[in-house]
């Protein structure tokens, strides 16, 4: 995979050790780290993969439950709606 990244040179780089990739924030490189390196990882990055994925996974939850509230909401004020009609 021989991808070209175009980083602003104004903008922070963190760059993954092993394959030079460079992320906008240190917790994207720790979840590519954790991923793409696991066997290459020291315990203290794999410490650090471990807490941002426990991050990223509270994160995606907060975010399904929101989408689900905001769906049923949609759902029951047109339902609401079809019902004064």
């Amino acid at each position: 995979m021989n991808e070209d990244y175009h980083v602003p040179t104004s903008a922070p780089v963190y760059e993954c050790a092993y394959c030079g990739r460079p992320f906008a924030c240190e917790r994207f490189r720790a979840l590519h780290r954790g991923l793409e390196h696991a066997s290459d990882l020291d315990d203290d990055e794999v410490e650090r993969f471990r807490d941002a994925y426990r991050e990223e996974a509270e994160s995606i939850g907060m975010f399904r439950l929101k989408a689900l509230a905001a769906l049923v909401l949609v759902y029951f004020g047109l339902l609401m709606i079809y019902a004064t009609l």
